[in-house]
């Protein structure tokens, strides 16, 4: 299972820090991703990391701007948010895979969402 936390309502310009705790087993092949739906649009991805090393991945749209990062031992990955614009509103999902792979269908493993909303 996986539980983020940390969205909410910040005005542009703002950073937050979203968490996403991974319960169960994590394997050095385990990739950890977070991806973002708006209304009205398709799941994309925002970034990614591989469990077992530092290779991490991000999409052009938050590249600069988002740092994903993890905690081995909290079993925790998180993602750092920074100058964030109103075009970043969405809820956040994390999941889990067993690969790196910007198509969320790639993830067996998803946790609930959370809200981010960038607005003035």
């Amino acid at each position: 299972q996986l539980q983020a936390s940390g969205g909410g309502l910040v005005q542009p310009g703002d950073s937050l820090r979203l968490s996403c705790v991974a319960s169960g087993r994590l394997y050095s092949s385990s990739v950890l991703a977070w991806f973002r739906q708006a209304p009205g649009k398709e799941r994309e991805f925002v970034a990614a990391a591989r469990w077992s090393d530092a290779r991490t991945y991000y999409a052009d749209s938050v590249k600069g701007r988002f740092t994903i990062s993890k905690d081995r031992a909290e079993n925790t990955v998180y993602l750092q948010m920074n100058t964030l614009k109103p075009e970043d509103t969405a809820v956040y999902c994390c999941a889990k895979g067993s690969a790196y792979d910007t198509n969320f269908r790639a993830y067996n493993n998803w946790g609930q969402g959370t809200l981010v909303t960038v607005s003035s």
